[in-house]
């Protein structure tokens, strides 16, 4: 991590929802999967204000039960090959180039951690070109739907040196900020994703409508 410059912050940035603004093909994506097991469609609200992690407690609230795990395992497969077919007319959230740029400018670090798969993460990072400003990027390894917690854990034993407690997690996800208490880390959260503004609230962290405002508020925070 930088110790000279403004900022010896170090942020750890979500990907889906929060760099990448691909919202609009997740919901597309998991319409598209109900279709298949006769769930009915959500708007963009009702899955906002509907969607928590694990996520088959998810698809116990659309259910009325908990999907079995035959069931579990069909719908994530269903969901990520119709998310594929979409991924490619995402872009970047507005100024999320910028914003890297300039707190790695300003003596700041990033690193990336996702709950997208590893091997998939990894290549559609450096196909938006920005892979050069993190650290490190680590993908979710193992099972799909689960927390983001232990993942948090393991990729700061990775960061080399880089403790909690000098970063700040910014993602669009009640789980950001469960991942980031987790470590000791703090968290800022971004309402373009998956959640309501009211689901971010009530995670008691503060809650941001850009990423530049995101930023920001991160170097208040830890510096």
């Amino acid at each position: 991590m930088a110790t000279s410059g403004k900022h010896r912050t170090h942020l750890v940035w979500d990907w889906n929802g929060t760099l990448l603004d691909d919202i609009e093909a997740v919901l597309g994506a998991t319409n598209a999967a109900f279709a298949e097991v006769d769930l009915a469609p959500l708007t963009l609200e009702q899955y906002r204000e509907t969607y928590c992690v694990p996520i088959p407690k998810f698809y116990e609230r659309l259910m009325g039960r908990l999907p079995t795990p035959a069931e579990w395992e069909r719908m994530d497969g269903l969901f990520h090959r119709h998310y594929t077919e979409r991924r490619d007319g995402c872009g970047l959230t507005a100024g999320a180039e910028e914003v890297l740029d300039r707190w790695k400018r300003a003596g700041g670090s990033h690193s990336l951690l996702s709950m997208y798969g590893h091997e998939h993460l990894v290549p559609v990072v450096r196909a938006y070109g920005i892979e050069r400003h993190f650290v490190r990027v680590d993908g979710r390894t193992g099972p799909s739907g689960g927390s983001k917690a232990q993942h948090m854990a393991r990729h700061f034993e990775v960061l080399g040196g880089i403790p909690p407690e000098r970063a700040v997690v910014i993602g669009d996800a009640v789980d950001d900020a469960v991942a980031a208490a987790h470590v000791g880390a703090r968290a800022v959260l971004y309402t373009g994703g998956s959640h309501s503004r009211s689901s971010l609230e009530a995670a008691g962290v503060p809650v941001v409508d850009t990423l530049a405002e995101a930023v920001a508020l991160a170097g208040l925070m830890a510096d």
